[in-house]
């Protein structure tokens, strides 16, 4: 059994403002996949208080797929393993997103000091610390906004999105965004670039903690 002792997490730099948040989901032309205009995410990130908060685009108006390209690590850009083609499909589970098209994420935490566990043995643990686990298309925001929250061996599941079958039970996938080594189909072009992929619900990576937050606000 692993061993659940919470340890220390990564203290990671504070996230931009929220106007360099909007600033830059502009220049990436996420509010054109979102169908909103620059002038509704500029006025959001200003008439919102959220120092430290991660601005989010909700994941019915960018999915995830749309969203993994935009993310760089050493000038490559992000992707979606082959192996995934239903990564949208991969919605809030247990998780309620306020009815916005824009919204605040809070309290981010990588879980560094959960690596190792399972999924099955994360979630009741955030639960239990009233936290939540990141929907991955938050993850990719996350990311997007701060480079440094994906680290080689420090990289995390994202366990608030799941895929439900359509006997109504869960897929043992789990989404999680790593770093890719090049290897198998990935490709060797694609070593070193930002990776959206999934591991099993019953699995233990030693590289994966698992992201969470303490809170959504519109």
């Amino acid at each position: 059994m692993t061993d659940t002792t919470p340890g220390p997490s990564t203290v990671l730099p504070a996230l931009p403002p929220l106007s360099a948040q909007a600033e830059l989901l502009i220049e990436l032309g996420v509010h054109e996949i979102a169908g909103l205009s620059a002038d509704e995410i500029r006025d959001f990130a200003a008439e919102t208080d959220g120092e430290g908060a991660l601005l989010a685009v909700h994941p019915d108006r960018a999915p995830a797929s749309a969203l993994a390209p935009l993310l760089r690590r050493d000038g490559k850009p992000g992707f979606v393993v082959v192996d995934m083609p239903d990564v949208d499909a991969f919605t809030p589970c247990a998780v309620e997103l306020p009815d916005a098209p824009l919204y605040l994420v809070t309290g981010l935490d990588r879980g560094d000091h959960m690596a190792n566990w399972s999924p099955d043995e994360a979630l009741p643990a955030l639960t239990k610390e009233d936290r939540t686990p990141l929907l991955l298309s938050e993850g990719i925001h996350w990311v997007l906004q701060q480079s440094d929250a994906l680290e080689r061996n420090r990289c995390f599941m994202t366990i608030g999105s799941r895929l439900r079958k359509t006997d109504g039970s869960l897929d043992a996938r789990t989404p999680a965004i790593w770093i890719s080594n090049g290897t198998g189909r990935d490709g060797r072009e694609r070593r070193n670039a930002p990776k959206v992929g999934w591991c099993w619900w019953n699995n233990r990576h030693t590289w994966l903690g698992f992201a969470s937050t303490t809170g959504r606000r519109p």
